[in-house]
């Protein structure tokens, strides 16, 4: 199978070179923004017809070259059809940020000193910090496809998406089974096949956001514009963090773990929901918790390293006894986060028994219809 990632490298570009990069990063932009007002009136999606009705007009109005106004096609194109499958209707997009959409080996080639890319005045060449870039330069292993060039902060970022064909995990060459179970006192608790359980503490995330949630509080009530310019940027810069954060978490869960393991997730596509049941004042802790963006970044490296990622149903998770199979409400105390079951006495972390009762859901799901015990052995707990 393939596997998309991207590689996001900084250019480095003089000051005599700003200019021209902006010139083409903002007609590149406008002709984008053109052509999505044609197709908003006319409802077209067809490059064929496109190009036959705007193509010289592009030529002409916005001086783009050949390739540049075919790439303005496809970039209105894609914005449209996402949006049309997000939305399910006919919303214009706004292009209102610098950006250029280049083709490998026509508007922009690299090499492992270099960065040569097509502007509307010629060709330039340009450096740029290449740490991490080595091992994509072997076109036998990896294939570059279309890039972005944006600019942010007063920078020049290069966004790379990178393919490559990697070997397809299989059931039947599972090895080791992990139970993820996710929360917000413990980022990560699990449960695997060595019977050995680990946690990510959530407690230095809850205090940053708290943070940065009573900031927000307070910018807000001040009102002015600079305080709503000064909001987005924290918004950002948060978002930023926890993508970080998460990359952490997903990679040491990966790299902790042999290939062909199976991580075993909850389906938690309806927490936002199940947040009205909770406390106003916990909500925003609840709805904002990234899990799913967790989720995607533990899926890709889980691929990358010859491992699966399954989902399966969160019911009774934190409520079923791993050992006897009881279940019952009361016996989580939540606000101890002690799990104690009310037949067994079994006694542990409540989300320690979230994570080993996802384990037994991912050795049932490789089983099947085979005679696999229901319960964790209880000499392994």
């Amino acid at each position: 199978m393939q596997i998309t990632t991207t590689a996001k490298i900084q250019v480095q570009v003089a000051p005599e070179q700003r200019e021209l990069l902006d010139v083409t990063m903002d007609t590149y932009r406008s002709a984008c923004n053109f052509v999505a007002n044609y197709i908003f009136q006319t409802h077209d999606l067809k490059q064929f017809s496109l190009n036959k009705a705007l193509y010289y007009d592009l030529r002409e109005r916005y001086g783009l070259k050949s390739q540049m106004a075919q790439s303005v096609f496809k970039t209105v194109i894609a914005r449209y059809k996402t949006i049309l499958e997000n939305q399910h209707e006919w919303i214009k997009p706004d292009f209102s940020k610098p950006q250029y959409d280049l083709v490998w080996n026509r508007d922009y080639s690299l090499t492992q000193n270099l960065f040569s890319v097509n502007t509307l005045s010629g060709r330039v060449k340009l450096p740029y910090y290449s740490d991490g870039m080595e091992k994509y330069f072997d076109h036998d292993v990896y294939s570059f496809g279309t890039a972005k060039l944006v600019k942010k902060h007063g920078k020049y970022f290069l966004h790379i998406p990178v393919t490559r064909d990697i070997l397809e995990a299989l059931d039947c060459d599972v090895c080791n089974v992990v139970g993820v179970d996710r929360g917000i006192n413990f980022v990560v608790a699990t449960y695997d096949s060595k019977h050995k359980s680990g946690f990510v503490s959530g407690k230095a995330i809850k205090q940053r956001r708290a943070k940065y949630k009573q900031l927000r509080r307070e910018l807000q009530q001040r009102q002015t514009p600079s305080a709503r310019r000064r909001l987005k940027a924290i918004g950002q810069r948060e978002n930023r963090w926890m993508q970080d954060v998460n990359h952490q978490v997903s990679k040491a869960l990966v790299e902790s773990n042999p290939k062909h393991t199976l991580f075993v997730l909850e389906d938690l596509s309806g927490v936002r929901s199940a947040t009205e049941k909770v406390r106003r004042k916990d909500r925003y802790v609840s709805v904002s918790w990234s899990f799913y963006d967790l989720e995607q970044k533990l899926k890709y490296k889980a691929i990358l390293n010859e491992s699966l990622v399954i989902n399966v149903d969160p019911r009774y998770t934190s409520q079923t006894c791993p050992v006897c199979g009881h279940t019952e409400k009361s016996n989580r105390d939540k606000k101890r986060h002690i799990f104690c079951c009310k037949s067994c006495g079994y006694t542990s972390n409540d989300d320690r028994i979230g994570a080993m009762n996802l384990y037994r859901m991912g050795i049932n799901y490789l089983a099947k219809d085979s005679q696999v015990p229901d319960t964790v052995s209880p000499q392994h707990v």
